[in-house]
């Protein structure tokens, strides 16, 4: 199968990404959202990337002006029915995927594939709500999309060999290195980066060491871009929140217990680098 036609459900920080890079690839692109502020927020996003790429000679002109008119943005689910792949971008939310699976697979082409960027829910879980299990995948992209390197492709046994290979090339296509994972929740990425997380907040809880003192420990020590507290100011902790309650809900391990630091955060409207504080303060940062 040849992909030619991509849907994305979610016009977010991540979905408005791959929207981004499906189309800097050449793929005709429709969006989907049901807000419309977030759909504008999104698409204005990409525009600004896209302007700036052209700004800075990156990319020509016209190069600029067809990635923008490749992508289409709507409101309604149904306008995604003609597409190869559809890719989920919705919040780590189990009854909403499953929710959303089953519409689309009412909705779109027997041959379409029904992808979710799922960090830490069974794709196993959203295959069976579906007439299509075979059709049925998980593409975690790394946040921020564009810049990233990888793709995890995450398989369940229910998934056909072709449908596999398929969406390797489609993840090739994009620039991305792709690995594979079973169908474990966190895969790979995201069982190693909640472990270094839950450790960070642990030190951070315990009073054992400063945010700052932990985040230098990765950043000097072993080179990591970003420390892990930061880090999840960065993905937002409401992300996290709903990301480390996945894990447990579907794992039961004392170790995962959501925590309650992060969601004394989230309740105190404190979300991170999008609110201008979270574990860091941003708001003079917000200013400039």
């Amino acid at each position: 199968m040849i992909i030619k036609k991509v849907g994305v459900v979610g016009c977010g920080f991540m979905g408005s990404g791959i929207t981004q890079i499906c189309a800097q690839s050449g793929y005709q692109v429709t969006v989907q959202d049901i807000n419309e502020d977030v759909l504008k927020k999104g698409l204005s996003s990409i525009d600004y990337f896209v302007s700036h790429s052209v700004e800075k000679c990156k990319l020509s002109a016209s190069e600029g002006n067809a990635i923008l008119a490749r992508i289409k943005s709507t409101t309604n689910l149904k306008e995604l029915a003609d597409s190869d792949i559809v890719i989920e971008v919705v919040p780590e939310d189990i009854k909403l995927k499953q929710k959303i699976f089953k519409e689309l697979d009412k909705i779109c082409s027997k041959r379409t594939i029904l992808a979710s960027n799922t960090s830490t829910i069974r794709i196993a879980e959203l295959a069976k709500v579906t007439s299509r299990p075979d059709k049925v995948i998980g593409t975690h992209f790394l946040s921020p999309v564009p810049p990233s390197k990888l793709l995890e492709i995450v398989r369940p046994d229910t998934t056909s060999d072709e449908t596999l290979e398929t969406v390797k090339r489609f993840g090739k296509s994009l620039g991305k290195e792709v690995i594979v994972a079973k169908d474990t929740p966190g895969f790979i990425f995201n069982y190693l980066l909640g472990t270094l997380t839950f450790a960070a907040l642990e030190l951070l809880e315990k009073g054992i060491a400063t945010k700052e003192d932990i985040d230098k420990s990765m950043t000097l020590g072993l080179g990591h871009p970003i420390g892990p507290i930061a880090l999840m100011d960065f993905n937002g902790l409401d992300v996290i929140y709903l990301t480390q309650k996945a894990f447990y809900d579907q794992l039961g391990e004392p170790g995962k217990v959501p925590s309650k630091l992060v969601k004394k955060l989230v309740d105190e409207g404190n979300l991170g680098r999008k609110s201008g504080k979270g574990f860091y303060d941003y708001s003079k940062e917000k200013k400039r």
